[in-house]
């Protein structure tokens, strides 16, 4: 039954590190901690904030804080995924706090205001570079990728001893907004409200640039970005890019949509290339996150995941060039929106969020790469503990070894005292045992399947051909209708919820 086990981490508060560098409640965070791992929680996740820890200037490098928090991890028998978080703290859904890309970054901005993704009408987004300046030394003399670069070098040296010890297991690279590989096409700070199909972020001067020559070499000069894609609030019917025979079905629009999604698959394979280079040698796991686009799925356009850099349709994958990119590297692919259900989505945003999880899924299996994943919104009842139960063994436990289908481990989003309180706790506490599938905590890794054995160099840069060849599309594998390691149902909620009035009462 071991082999059935999956493990589970838990994703810490956003300001667990302050915006001025400090440890914000040690005592708090260590007793949060410590329920954690009395709850038999294998480990958790955290943001290393690049406007934190590099706030002061070029290479100057502080990870004081950052070291007090590992240690008290480590001091309470958690393993650590960290995340490389390039981007911007703000401006998206669940964002609490404000943590903006170092300042003096932020101050190249007032003679190229270009850094930063575009949209059509020149607003400007500040939550990540626009890969874009990729290979653009702007930067005191560095590029962005060289700024990654040096930034992870100095995680590596400074963190040394968690990473020697085992205590860091993961590093997932940030790669663009809320640290995904994706086009910050929706943007709350910008007035996108759900389920709007948001923009395309390509109108700074660089991926104009870019654009233009990419055009001029298959021989249309007169190729544009396109200006008939709506807003961001828009449906897709109302525009004529992603409506019914829109142009995103003309020869030009599919030139376009395969530059944009092939620029953000390059720019990850880059940048996961110097992650790769920079802990060779480390027993450590790279991972990648992706978004759950899940919105606007049901309609023939997929026009919000099209607008993220995911091309995307009913005949064409956009997510297994992804895990193929990312198998060159040995990594991981970390993927949200596993708690959502079909049924809670409203009709008209032609949400599905389960076949979204189940296409990824099987892509990433087929590419033969290990998949991990999260809830995209915090959670706290049954019916979604029971959805991710079920993508995390989608065929169920084995009895006889390990199951066909196993996700590599799942991240909960978020600790909280919410999360830690009554009711919620016990609910989560039984979540935490159905994921191991029944089994008592294990600490060895190797027990269940997980070995973590020194990093080995990324294979060869593959042919852009070999990318393209993975977006044929290809049936999912079969999911059961419900987990077989659920953690009760709408019953159970009853009697909670029956217990709960009776205690208060009686109080």
């Amino acid at each position: 039954m071991l082999a059935n086990y999956v493990p589970i981490y838990v994703m810490l508060p956003l300001e667990v590190i302050t915006v001025y560098n400090t440890f914000k409640d040690r005592d708090g965070i260590e007793q949060q901690l410590k329920k954690l791992s009395a709850a038999g929680v294998d480990g958790i996740m955290v943001d290393v904030w690049w406007g934190i820890v590099e706030s002061q200037g070029p290479k100057q490098y502080d990870w004081t804080a950052y070291r007090s928090l590992f240690q008290i991890v480590q001091g309470c028998n958690l393993k650590i995924q960290a995340i490389m978080s390039f981007h911007q703290c703000g401006g998206n859904i669940g964002d609490a706090v404000n943590i903006p890309i170092p300042k003096w970054v932020l101050g190249i901005q007032e003679k190229d205001p270009d850094i930063f993704y575009t949209n059509r009408n020149g607003n400007r987004n500040r939550e990540y570079l626009t890969i874009g300046v990729d290979d653009q030394p702007l930067f005191y003399g560095r590029t962005a990728v060289q700024m990654y670069s040096d930034y992870m070098k100095s995680f590596r040296e400074n963190m040394s001893d968690f990473l020697e010890s085992g205590q860091i297991i993961d590093i997932e690279v940030g790669l663009g907004p809320a640290g995904e590989l994706r086009y910050p096409s929706y943007p709350e700070s910008q007035g996108w409200v759900f389920p709007g199909i948001g923009e395309f972020q390509c109108y700074d001067k660089y991926l104009i640039e870019d654009f233009r020559e990419a055009a001029i070499n298959v021989g249309h000069p007169k190729w544009e970005l396109p200006d008939n894609a709506g807003s961001y609030n828009a449906t897709p019917e109302s525009t004529e890019f992603f409506g019914p025979n829109g142009a995103y079905l003309t020869e030009r629009g599919k030139f376009f949509l395969t530059w944009y999604s092939n620029k953000l698959i390059t720019h990850g394979d880059q940048i996961m290339d110097e992650a790769n280079q920079v802990f060779l040698g480390s027993r450590v796991k790279l991972a990648a996150k992706v978004s759950g686009i899940h919105w606007w799925y049901k309609d023939d356009s997929h026009a919000a995941e099209l607008t993220s850099g995911y091309y995307n349709l009913n005949d064409r994958d956009g997510y297994r060039p992804i895990a193929r990119m990312l198998s060159r590297h040995h990594a991981i692919l970390n993927f949200t929106c596993l708690e959502m259900r079909d049924s809670e989505q409203t009709a008209p945003a032609k949400s599905a969020p389960e076949e979204l999880v189940q296409l990824v899924l099987s892509g990433c299996w087929r590419e033969k790469i290990e998949v991990a994943g999260e809830n995209a919104l915090s959670t706290y009842d049954r019916a979604a503990y029971n959805q991710i139960l079920l993508n995390a063994r989608p065929n169920g436990v084995s009895r006889d070894g390990p199951p066909k289908l196993k996700m590599y481990g799942i991240t909960y989003l978020r600790l909280s005292d919410k999360l830690l309180g009554g009711n919620n706790f016990k609910i989560f506490k039984t979540f935490v045992k159905k994921m191991h599938a029944d089994q008592g905590h294990c600490a060895d890794s190797r027990k269940y399947g997980q070995r973590l054995d020194p990093l080995e160099r990324s294979n060869p840069k593959l042919p852009i051909e070999d990318l393209l060849e993975a977006t044929k599309p290809m049936k999912p594998f079969p999911w059961d209708k419900e987990t077989d390691m659920g953690v009760g149902g709408a019953l159970a909620d009853f009697f909670d919820k029956f217990i709960e009035t009776i205690t208060s009462f009686l109080k």
